[in-house]
């Protein structure tokens, strides 16, 4: 996935301190939820072997790899507008020894004419969708993009991921609601497209929906390590981005969440976990195959392991 920042906020250093927190942020996301996206990868519809597969929206390719493991026979192009997340993907491919099969291009997929991508037999959007200035125009694209009878799956996120309990921390409660409210006023323009329906956009755009399934994973600290650093590294951002915008008690209370001296500070905490929610549509180009409409093998009702976590942490809506 990619997250562009808001044009004409920073200056050149500071663009580029928000970019190396980003492709920070996308690690830490894809080593938390990397089963969960291999899981989404084998409830792919039976026989789906693809030959050339679409990365939109790439990010540092937690997806572009897993495809490249699941799908041994098929070579991924993978896009997106950041270099640095783009030399992330790089040098994994290369440690994986998958490089030869893939192909890196630098584009802004909002831009009039999009890049040549060929003809894919699967397009593949990971929590990038809701970034597109208009989504609509980009769906349009893929189904032109796409091989007769080709498969676009696409994950999104209603909100941003979570990681504190409603009431917490004790002395500013409710302080992360407010963080990401905040974010959400100043970069509404950006913001706008995150947690829309996305199902009669995708009908919209000419596609058949063959399933849909919305899950909401729970990832606890104490199981999985990295959901501390993936919470430091989102709040360092708030406070970042937003601080100036917050109460001088939700500021107070933010650094010491941040301050691993602190006995509030993140690092202490035991309550401390990983709350989003992901839907994944899976969809062709006109009708969905008859006396199938959902061919995916993982049931709407399926608990998906997760990265450290017991079935019972994920919950399934």
């Amino acid at each position: 996935m990619t997250h562009p920042a808001p044009h004409g906020a920073h200056t050149a250093p500071a663009h580029e301190h928000v970019e190396a927190d980003l492709t920070e942020t996308l690690d830490l996301d894809a080593e938390v939820l990397a089963e969960h996206i291999e899981a989404v990868i084998a409830s792919l519809p039976p026989g789906t072997d693809p030959r050339h597969i679409v990365d939109l929206g790439c990010g540092t390719g937690a997806g572009t790899l897993a495809l490249l493991r699941r799908f041994p026979n098929s070579r991924v192009t993978a896009v997106d507008s950041a270099p640095a997340h783009l030399d992330r993907l790089r040098d994994r491919a290369v440690a994986d020894g998958v490089d030869e099969r893939l192909r890196i291009v630098r584009a802004d997929l909002d831009a009039p004419a999009p890049p040549d991508l060929g003809h894919p037999d699967l397009v593949w959007a990971s929590a990038s969708m809701h970034h597109m200035s208009d989504p609509d125009r980009t769906l349009r694209q893929v189904r032109e993009l796409l091989s007769p009878g080709g498969l676009f799956v696409m994950i999104e996120l209603a909100a941003f991921p979570r990681f504190l309990p409603p009431a917490a921390p004790a002395d500013s409660p409710g302080l992360e609601d407010r963080c990401h409210a905040a974010v959400d006023r100043q970069h509404a323009a950006m913001t706008s497209h995150r947690g829309a329906d996305w199902a009669p956009k995708l009908t919209a755009a000419g596609f058949a929906i063959e399933s849909e399934h919305t899950r909401t994973l729970h990832v606890p600290a104490s199981r999985n390590p990295a959901v501390t650093r993936y919470a430091h590294t989102t709040f360092t951002g708030l406070r970042t981005r937003i601080g100036r915008l917050l109460t001088p008690e939700d500021r107070t209370a933010l650094d010491r969440l941040l301050d691993p001296d602190s006995p509030r500070s993140l690092h202490h905490r035991e309550d401390l976990a990983l709350q989003t929610r992901r839907t994944t549509w899976t969809a062709r180009v006109g009708r969905p195959r008859a006396g199938n409409p959902d061919p995916s093998p993982l049931p709407s009702n399926a608990k998906v392991p997760t990265p450290g976590v017991r079935p019972d942490d994920i919950r399934p809506q």
